[in-house]
């Protein structure tokens, strides 16, 4: 024992060693570095001192001469003055540059920003937004065409109303870049044609390397459910497809197949660029999340590469769509910019078909002849509760006959006890005997499964909605707020929304009627409470929801509760109902189907192990 107690001490006072050794050494190797440090700040500060600074006219001589040796043959465009030149329709003010020979910025003249400052949305016109592409310039420099200076022509009006605006860069060698650019009338797409002299010394193995930034700013009043709404759009193999953005850091999209268009989404406005005759071959997209607080959501860039036909001259024709998210406009183009719409994605894609198809031709319709669209909204609610009247009366009438059937219930709880397994099979003859189908009133809930999700979708993204007010609300494509605070609270955010809170009152009032009005035939006591625990969660969830939807939610739960009360009440009388079931009891019985011959074969089965386990403990 004694010689096992001084073994342990001698390891506990070499364990202290070594910590002590360890502690000491790296204590030493930190003053070393430190001193290295020091030593080396030294030199450097002796260094830089001899070091003189270039003068401002220096610093710009370099300069040029630095962008002179860059520009190679295009000398002559490498300095200039930027210039703006605008062109107009009656949708938009497109801005374009002389830099770049480039559309810089574009203004939508039917849509104000969220601010209510009377100034238009407006696409582009960032600090860094450029659009170009890499041009050789000699043989060993290239060159971005965004930093060179194009010669503009005047501007072009045409016969048919549109208007022409060309850019030319020359080299005294004979090559030539044209950009020239058609806009329409009543049209938010520019057509891009850009044509090359020389393209076979511009561009290196046929092929033009096309980069994009752009900035995409806030344009509704909830930057943090803008930005999760935002993606970067594509079409790719003759299909949709897109990456959704995120709200913190970045998103990248690589593609390794042929894309015809790629575009950056905002909730309500999206800016594409698209090939006209061709595919982009290869390339990458990506969106960087900026802070809420700087007014701006992400900035977005892609470089994409293009293959050209190995001739002299090439001309690559490409289009422009600076514009809203607007299906009816999106569509006409035929090119699979109507999906930039998100009217369902993901695992519940099949409700566009749903809003394409019904909800957006009745929303349409009522809106001509209905200006306010709170009210458009409410008839909506109607023709969607209507739809759904046959399924919610049967199942009214199921809840009816539980009701009826809740003395002969209360008899068999008492008659079995704490024999769960026996009162349901009882239960489920019971429920055969009187025609009773317990799960009648779920199936409206599973209808309406589909229909929220298609309505959540469409109420998401219809820009008619945007800027139109309501009551209370100022924009029924945004949150309603009765109630602002400074503080972000996790979850629910810094207001409250009066439609949200509407509409979890009044689902709590159908849950409680609901409750009150069938007997409950299940005693777990999370199923129990679980009709009060949604509106609350709903509650929550809704906040930051446009007011659209949850108006549309407050009138479908009031048009329900309404429903609930006139039908239980005066159109389902107790006793005809009870007349129902006796009829049936005395109608000839029908073979039981399969479906319902496997409950009972399972109860049975649960019934005996139940049966065996009780015996097994006596």
């Amino acid at each position: 024992m004694k010689r096992d107690k001084m073994s342990i001490a001698g390891f506990v006072l070499l364990g202290v060693l070594f910590i002590a050794f360890f502690w000491v050494t790296n204590k030493q190797q930190m003053e070393v570095q430190k001193q290295e440090k020091q030593k080396q700040d030294s030199i450097a500060k002796a260094e830089k001192a001899k070091i003189k600074p270039l003068s401002t006219a220096d610093s710009l001589k370099l300069d040029s001469l630095t962008r002179n040796q860059i520009a190679g043959s295009f000398t002559s465009a490498a300095a200039g003055k930027e210039t703006e030149i605008i062109v107009e329709n009656d949708l938009m003010k497109a801005v374009f540059s002389n830099k770049g020979g480039q559309l810089k910025s574009v203004s939508l003249k039917k849509y104000d920003s969220y601010d209510k400052t009377n100034t238009p949305v407006i696409i582009g016109g960032g600090n860094n937004d450029q659009m170009g592409y890499a041009i050789n310039t000699s043989n060993n420099t290239t060159a971005q065409t965004s930093d060179l200076y194009f010669t503009a022509d005047p501007i072009v009006k045409n016969a048919d109303g549109s208007q022409s605006l060309t850019f030319t860069l020359f080299s005294p060698n004979g090559e030539k870049i044209v950009h020239q650019y058609l806009i329409r009338p009543d049209q938010y797409m520019i057509n891009w044609n850009i044509g090359l002299t020389g393209a076979n010394h511009l561009l290196t193995g046929n092929t033009l390397n096309f980069h994009w930034n752009t900035q995409l700013h806030q344009q509704q009043r909830s930057a943090s459910y803008e930005k999760q709404q935002s993606r970067i759009v594509f079409y790719s193999d003759n299909d949709f497809d897109y990456d959704r953005a995120k709200e913190k850091g970045n998103v990248t999209k690589d593609f390794e197949k042929p894309v015809e268009w790629l575009g950056f989404k905002q909730q309500f406005f999206n800016a594409t660029v698209a090939l006209s005759k061709n595919s982009f071959s290869k390339g990458k997209a990506t969106m960087d999340a900026f802070a809420d607080t700087t007014g701006q959501l992400f900035d977005a860039s892609a470089n994409m590469q293009l293959s050209v036909p190995a001739t002299a001259t090439a001309s690559i024709p490409m289009q422009i769509y600076f514009g809203p998210n607007d299906y009816g406009i999106l569509k006409q183009y035929d090119n699979g910019m109507k999906n930039i719409v998100d009217l369902g994605s993901g695992m519940f894609s099949f409700v566009k078909y749903i809003n394409r198809g019904i909800i957006i031709p009745v929303f349409n319709f009522l809106a001509g002849f209905i200006t306010n669209f709170g009210w458009v909204i409410a008839l909506l609610t109607l023709f969607i509760r209507i739809i759904l009247s046959p399924l919610t009366y049967s199942s009214y009438l199921s809840g009816a006959k539980m009701k009826v059937l809740k003395p002969e219930l209360d008899e068999l709880k008492k008659k079995y006890g704490k024999d769960q397994q026996g009162f349901a099979m009882e239960q489920m003859k019971l429920f055969r005997e009187a025609g009773v189908n317990p799960m009648g009133g779920c199936i409206p809930v599973l209808f309406q499964i589909p229909i929220f999700f298609s309505l959540y979708s469409f109420f998401s993204s219809n820009i008619q909605l945007r800027g139109k007010s309501f009551l209370w609300a100022h924009d029924l494509s945004a949150y309603d707020s009765i109630i602002s605070w400074h503080t972000n609270i996790p979850v629910i955010g810094d207001h409250l929304s009066l439609f949200t809170f509407l509409s979890a009152i009044t689902s709590l009032l159908i849950s409680v009627y609901n409750i009150s009005a069938t007997p409950q035939t299940q005693d777990n006591p999370a199923l129990k409470y679980m009709p009060y625990i949604m509106p609350i969660v709903f509650l929550f969830w809704w906040n930051n929801m446009p007011s659209a939807l949850t108006w549309y939610y407050t009138v479908s739960n009031v048009v329900t509760l309404l429903i609930q009360l006139f039908i239980q009440k005066v159109v389902i009388n107790p006793q005809k109902v009870l007349a129902l079931i006796e009829e049936k009891r005395k109608a000839p019985k029908k073979g039981k189907g399969k479906f319902a011959q496997r409950l009972e074969q399972m109860a049975e089965m649960q019934k005996q192990m139940q049966d065996a386990k009780n015996r097994g403990k006596k």
